[in-house]
């Protein structure tokens, strides 16, 4: 018997991550997640605070990458 195994080629693509990838959006928070008691640092102010930084980092990165 001959046992032969196919040899698949690897994507150059898959081989190596992008270094500089483009910034992924915050996952906003459910509706549910704010307990609207008045909490001093609210999840809805912790996602705002992503959302600018995502925003910023985004700007940058299309700088880079015209």
């Amino acid at each position: 018997m001959n046992d032969s195994k196919t040899n698949e080629a690897v994507p150059a693509a898959a081989a190596s991550p992008d270094p500089d990838p483009r910034p992924e959006p915050p996952v906003p928070p459910e509706p549910g997640d704010c307990c609207h008691s008045g909490c001093a640092y609210c999840v809805d102010d912790i996602y705002q605070d992503a959302l600018d930084q995502y925003r910023a980092d985004l700007q940058a990165w299309q700088a880079r990458h015209p």
